[in-house]
């Protein structure tokens, strides 16, 4: 988080800024000799009521206390509007029935734009938190998803006793560490992110020795953009895990990720058997997907209206197309 996002995020900060909004359209419409002046008193006089409505009385509606909590606003009300009229008037000498009146009647306004306003940034700042909470949840659900496959493919070596399993536990180790360390942020550096694809294409490489033709390329300038964790490798782990032979005894995997400006290019073909066609669609309705799923609630979540995501499958190929705005 930022320094802008430290100010903003301030309560301090928010409060002060209201209360300045406030004093220059005061300044603007209070007709007196001395407006500046003007202004700060009436500031003066509205800013108890208001926090003590908001932070005393308006709770007690959401604890279902709704009989009290109306009548101490009334009370509120009426205290400081007898309190404006008594300083108006010089102590009441030059008291006047309308004038209780109109300040009964702005005060309520001003405390019901203020509770307006403090309803407002609960909403907003609940639904901020019910994000983060969901984000957390789908890395959780992330990381084990991963490692579990990638344990499928360490039994499976280890049953054939195959010379590549220490090499494949060195890069999961490099994975693991990236995965449980580096992915605290909701995003991080692409150079990161695209380190760790290549070593999960290169523990894969060690796997399919030449079974298949593995391409992962990247073109671009990576350096200055960001992106959330481990977003691509749900897609790289799906074209490993569907991946077919076609008739010529041959398969493939292409990966590429190209950056264009403020642009994030991500593609992902694999080959597949036809019977595996409707497995895949399968996956992609959220069967047995889970990472599918979870990248595309991450994807709403973290790049809303800022993503393209297209998947496409033919006879013989499963290609997924992402697009990310920065």
């Amino acid at each position: 988080m930022g320094k802008l996002d430290n100010w903003i995020d301030n309560k301090i900060v928010q409060n002060l800024f209201i209360w300045v909004f406030l004093f220059i359209i005061f300044t603007m419409v209070i007709q007196a000799e001395n407006r500046l002046l003007a202004s700060l008193l009436f500031i003066a006089f509205i800013a108890p009521p208001v926090y003590i409505n908001n932070l005393k009385i308006l709770p007690l509606f959401f604890n279902k206390k709704v009989k009290l909590a109306v009548v101490l606003f009334l009370l509120n009300v009426c205290f400081f509007s007898f309190l404006v009229v008594a300083f108006l008037s010089n102590g009441f000498k030059r008291f006047e029935l309308k004038m209780l009146l109109n300040a009964f009647g702005a005060l309520l306004l001003i405390l019901i734009f203020g509770i307006a306003l403090k309803l407002a940034k609960e909403s907003f700042t609940r639904r901020q938190q019910e994000k983060e909470a969901e984000l957390k949840l789908l890395k959780a659900q992330l990381n084990p998803h991963f490692l579990f496959n990638t344990l499928n493919n360490l039994y499976g070596l280890s049953v054939i006793k195959s010379d590549k399993l220490p090499n494949l536990m060195l890069k999961l180790s490099d994975l693991l560490r990236y995965s449980l360390y580096e992915t605290s942020t909701i995003f991080v550096p692409l150079e990161k992110e695209i380190k760790y694809l290549e070593n999960y294409i290169a523990l894969e490489r060690i796997r399919l020795e030449d079974k298949a033709d593995i391409i992962f390329e990247v073109s671009g300038a990576i350096e200055s953009l960001k992106i959330a964790p481990m977003l691509c490798i749900v897609f790289v782990e799906n074209a490993f895990k569907h991946l077919g032979v076609l008739e010529n005894g041959k398969s493939s995997v292409s990966v590429k990720i190209v950056v264009n400006s403020n642009e994030i290019y991500f593609s992902c073909t694999n080959t597949v058997e036809v019977f595996q066609i409707e497995s895949s669609y399968q996956l992609e309705k959220g069967k047995s997907g889970i990472g599918l799923q979870n990248a595309k609630k991450r994807l709403a979540l973290l790049y809303p209206n800022k993503h393209q995501l297209r998947i496409e499958k033919t006879e013989s190929l499963y290609c997924v197309t992402l697009k990310l705005d920065q």
